[in-house]
């Protein structure tokens, strides 16, 4: 069904892309018909026969008129915002009706069953949007969706299949915090100030994974008090470099997580900050749109 799907970035519902099939209604109702005939011919009652011919023409008209519900549709998709790995991505997409009548009772969605109907006014269009999990990091295109009707009378169900060409990028999910701050953060709103440096020893605090084996505290781990991290203060730069090699001991995912959450700390704080990633250097900067081009780097970083 999937290899049978119409593809495009914009694509119409035509004869050979339509499938049609009865519901579960349409097959009691047929069940119906026929005990109806089965009465009238037993009976030779002509009044029977009446209404089995008459309940078989509403059958046959219904099938026609879900056929042509979909007839004709145009569809179009945009690519959805960026989203972190877990959310949901949101693509809009857009369903033109050409015809002069009014598409009644029609779903678009990946599981058309569980998706709200609309109604197409003649001659217009509307935009629905369609919600995608987003799983993995990287580039998520939209999935085959199926536009669906069983009106009306809902005694059959035609459906198509179309794959849009849209997609949404999903950037890594952030790290919980807290998490080791990187080398060289200012405190926000200052040129310099006594933060995590390399000057003097500030003291110890409890170990987390990703932090520089040359900073752990190896005599404490001996004394039997855990295993511990050396913190150093001194005057920090006015902006700070996020070092994707800074992190070579966690795998790719992880990192990127970390790298992640550096990022929107980091804006959140207000203070200037670039991003090294193997192949690409982001100079140093803020605000939101210097944000979404970091994230959007980590998005894209290879498998």
């Amino acid at each position: 069904m999937d290899r049978r799907a119409v593809r495009g970035a914009r694509v119409a519902l035509v004869y050979r892309t339509i499938f049609i099939l009865p519901t579960r209604t349409g097959l009691l109702f047929t069940a119906v018909v026929i005990a109806v005939w089965l009465g009238a011919v037993n009976y030779n009652n002509n009044m029977a026969f009446l209404l089995c011919f008459l309940l078989a023409g509403f059958a046959l008209t219904s099938m026609v008129h879900t056929f042509r519900n979909l007839l004709g549709l145009r569809l179009t998709a945009g690519n959805a915002e960026p989203v972190f790995a877990g959310d949901t991505a949101a693509f809009p997409v857009h369903v033109e009706n050409p015809a002069a009548r009014v598409r009644t009772g029609v779903a678009v969605g990946t599981t058309p069953p569980d998706s709200a109907t609309m109604n197409l006014p003649a001659a217009d269009a509307t935009t629905c949007m369609v919600e995608v999990p987003a799983g993995a990091r990287g580039i998520l295109p939209l999935p085959v969706l199926v536009v669906a009707t069983a009106f009306p009378g809902g005694l059959f169900r035609a459906w198509a299949r179309v794959r849009l060409e849209a997609e949404c990028l999903v950037r890594p999910a952030p790290e919980p915090a807290p998490v080791p701050e990187p080398p060289g953060t200012p405190s926000p709103g200052s040129g310099s100030s006594n933060r995590p440096g390399e000057d003097d020893f500030g003291g110890l605090r409890p170990y987390q994974p990703g932090d520089p084996l040359r900073r752990v505290a190896w005599h404490t781990l001996a004394r039997g008090d855990g295993l511990q991290t050396k913190q150093f203060t001194g005057e920090a730069p006015d902006r700070t470099w996020l070092d994707d090699e800074a992190l070579l001991d966690l795998p790719v995912e992880p990192r990127l997580a970390r790298l992640c959450r550096w990022i929107l700390d980091a804006e959140n704080a207000g203070y200037a900050y670039g991003l090294r990633l193997r192949g690409r250097t982001i100079p140093p900067g803020n605000g939101s749109r210097h944000a979404a081009r970091c994230l959007d780097a980590l998005a894209r970083f290879p498998q």
